[in-house]
């Protein structure tokens, strides 16, 4: 079994995936501000007066074995687009949820987070030998929800107030699952997806 959160890259056919380093902050900003994303309530898409921060939070979280976070870099054009990262890691239990992931809005229903989600669960079912991965989303966040349910992702449940925003909104977190028996199914769909995508 690859022990869980050690740094790895990952690396499909459109993109690849490589540790977050405060070096990637000028290139996630700009994918950031490709669709302004920060505007989006109901996402956590860092800004100029954010970006510091929120790759610190990260670091921290890595060298704490609590998260993994990765940038993600679309291949052809040597861009970072987005960020991603597995996240609230129960090792013990063989559980984690892939999380804070998002794209810049030229890149968003390309393929992209169909390839980017198949590595992720593709390591974490088939190297950490997970148990189950989650996805979580706000309820408000419509075309995340249909985006992870197209994953073959299901839906557990929704956690009422969950959190606080720093605006004082309440948030209802939806949470979607895919558990390990399920796997084999759910990565021919995602390799059939691609191929569309391909074609």
């Amino acid at each position: 079994m690859k022990p869980w959160l050690a740094p790895i890259h990952l690396e499909g056919e459109k993109i690849k995936l490589v540790p977050l380093t405060k070096n990637h902050r000028n290139r996630l900003l700009q994918a950031a501000s490709d669709g302004k994303l920060w505007q989006l309530w109901y996402t956590s898409v860092p800004s100029s007066e954010t970006i510091d921060s929120y790759i610190e939070t990260a670091l921290q979280q890595n060298q704490n074995q609590q998260s993994l976070a990765f940038v993600i870099i679309h291949k052809d054009t040597n861009t970072i687009v987005g960020t991603t990262r597995y996240c609230n890691v129960n090792i013990p239990h063989r559980r984690l949820e892939i999380g804070y992931t998002w794209y810049a809005k030229s890149f968003q229903r390309t393929g992209v987070n169909t390839e980017c989600k198949y590595l992720l669960l593709q390591n974490a079912f088939e190297e950490y030998k997970a148990v189950a991965v989650e996805i979580r989303t706000h309820f408000h966040n419509h075309p995340s929800r249909k985006a992870i349910a197209r994953l073959g992702a299901k839906q557990d449940g929704i956690l009422r107030n969950h959190k606080i925003h720093k605006g004082g909104q309440l948030r209802d977190t939806v949470v979607f699952s895919i558990i390990e028996s399920e796997w084999t199914t759910v990565k021919h769909s995602l390799e059939f997806k691609m191929k569309q995508y391909d074609s």
